[in-house]
């Protein structure tokens, strides 16, 4: 029985635009979607503002790229990823590319890596310029990879007798999922017209296909963004969906469909 290769991405980092605070959370959500196989990171580490990347890069098997900038106000970091990019494209190694950055410069090469039939995932801030988003496969927002604070409660104990106090009890409980968007009516639209995309005669649509149509209207759709682990839950929270499990016989593999009411 052949087993079927994880694709094999290569991850450029662009240390000028994004925050080095939780790499470990990034290369977790990249493992999702492959094997990184290049994991590389520029910029002029000769500044004081990437200063630190440099305590993480050891113990996360990232290799840095010098690269000086010449002049004031070209940012020669970019090009460098740039042409790094296509020398990896023509080495015909990598199934896929990871771009880590919030700038927008890097929109044509997510372009023109995809007309080569490379898949193209981006990561980067909410504050990212949406062609550059629009270019990529898939895009993630950095805000739902910070680890969530957990929240105290507090828990008063009752008097035991008239003269005593109440004590204050502080008991940690699991940490919210982090919400960065607002479940809408635009959002419900873009569900229920992709379910009328795909349904079959009876108004059902395959939950698979149906994110998957979704993520090509909007790359950096997410149930994360806003507060869901999964899609279903989601979907579940909307009063205009209604959901059906159906059993395969198999054992643990259920098949969810959609169709709005």
């Amino acid at each position: 029985m052949e087993l079927t290769r994880d694709p094999r991405l290569a991850v450029l980092f662009d240390a000028d635009n994004v925050p080095y605070s939780n790499v470990r959370g990034m290369l977790a959500e990249i493992a999702k979607y492959g094997t990184p196989t290049f994991k590389r990171i520029y910029g002029d580490w000769t500044k004081p503002t990437v200063a630190g990347w440099k305590t993480v890069l050891l113990e996360n098997g990232i290799t840095p790229i010098q690269q000086y900038s010449y002049t004031t106000g070209k940012n020669a970091t970019d090009s460098a990823m740039i042409i790094d990019a296509m020398d990896i494209l023509y080495t015909g190694r990598v199934d896929g590319f990871c771009i880590v950055s919030s700038d927008s410069d890097f929109t044509r090469l997510a372009t023109r890596l995809r007309e080569a039939g490379m898949k193209v995932y981006g990561i980067g801030e909410k504050k990212t310029p949406i062609p550059f988003i629009a270019a990529c496969d898939k895009f993630i927002y950095l805000e739902i990879l910070k680890p969530a604070e957990p929240v105290v409660k507090q828990i008063i104990t009752p008097k035991v007798k008239s003269k005593s106090r109440s004590k204050v009890k502080e008991v940690a409980q699991t940490p919210p999922v982090n919400v960065i968007e607002t479940v809408n009516k635009g959002l419900a639209k873009v569900i229920s017209d992709s379910i009328n995309d795909l349904a079959d005669e009876n108004g059902w649509a395959f939950l698979g296909d149906l994110g998957n149509l979704i993520l090509k209207k909007q790359p950096d759709f997410d149930p994360r963004n806003y507060g869901f682990k999964k899609l279903v839950p989601l979907i579940k929270s909307f009063d205009q969906f209604e959901i059906d499990e159906r059993e395969t016989g198999k054992k643990n593999t259920t098949l969810v469909f959609v169709r709005t009411k």
